[in-house]
């Protein structure tokens, strides 16, 4: 929910370079930077920790009052960005900012389309699609929302929520075109198998020869016979 703020304790990472990191990494912690108004400070967190901070209710919107080494004085900080090994899965580098809580910052939330299976344009079979899963929102860091709720049960075939459409909560500016299409729905793409005519055409082709061949045999036939009555009357 917006609003929620998660205690998150770092250390100051005195020794930079790729082996500290790495070194971090395989005793279980995160090395990172805390950006501020001042200079940026080198950090490094416990990856259980961060992963707690991050996996509340707010998830990656949680505001962070982060304590370095302990000493008593937080700083309130958003995520600002996080790199992933592609093949485990650790989080093998953060970016904190560190930001005023009375100031406005932009974010990026998760559109949810909810009621579905209940629209008029599903239920006569046709497919909905979301094209945006996310907008650009501006607000309060604490007024940020997990994400948006958007009900799509009066979508018929045929029809188009906007960014226009949707209903931000209070202090919250929606930052995207509101033309942007968020959801339709599409009737399903029909399948047309020209096997079947072609199978057709084929018939007829074969149907086609085999009488162009039995004509054939017949006038072909006709002349012997009219050879062999011939020969029989001279010989007569």
């Amino acid at each position: 929910m917006a609003g929620e703020r998660t205690k998150l304790i770092v250390a100051h990472r005195e020794h930079l370079g790729s082996r500290e990191s790495r070194r971090l990494r395989k005793q279980g912690f995160v090395p990172g930077v805390l950006y501020g108004s001042g200079e940026p400070v080198a950090i490094s967190v416990s990856e259980r920790e961060l992963r707690r901070a991050l996996t509340g209710s707010a998830g990656l919107h949680s505001i962070l009052d982060v304590e370095i080494d302990g000493k008593g004085k937080t700083h309130a900080s958003i995520l600002k960005e996080y790199q992933v090994d592609p093949i485990r899965g650790h989080v093998t580098h953060v970016d904190l900012q560190e930001v005023p809580l009375d100031q406005t910052i932009h974010a990026s939330v998760v559109v949810h389309l909810l009621g579905a299976e209940d629209a008029p344009g599903v239920r006569e079979g046709g497919v909905l699609s979301q094209p945006l899963r996310e907008v650009n929102v501006e607000a309060l860091p604490l007024e940020v929302p997990e994400h948006i709720d958007v009900d799509v049960t009066s979508l018929e075939l045929g029809g188009t929520l906007r960014v226009a459409d949707l209903t931000a909560p209070a202090g919250v500016v929606l930052l995207d075109d509101p033309e942007t299409v968020v959801a339709t729905v599409t009737a399903p793409t029909r399948v047309v198998e020209p096997e079947e005519e072609l199978e057709g055409e084929e018939g007829e082709g074969e149907e086609g020869a085999e009488g162009e061949a039995a004509e054939g045999a017949e006038a072909s036939a006709e002349p012997e016979a009219d050879a062999a009555g011939d020969q029989g009357t001279v010989e007569g």
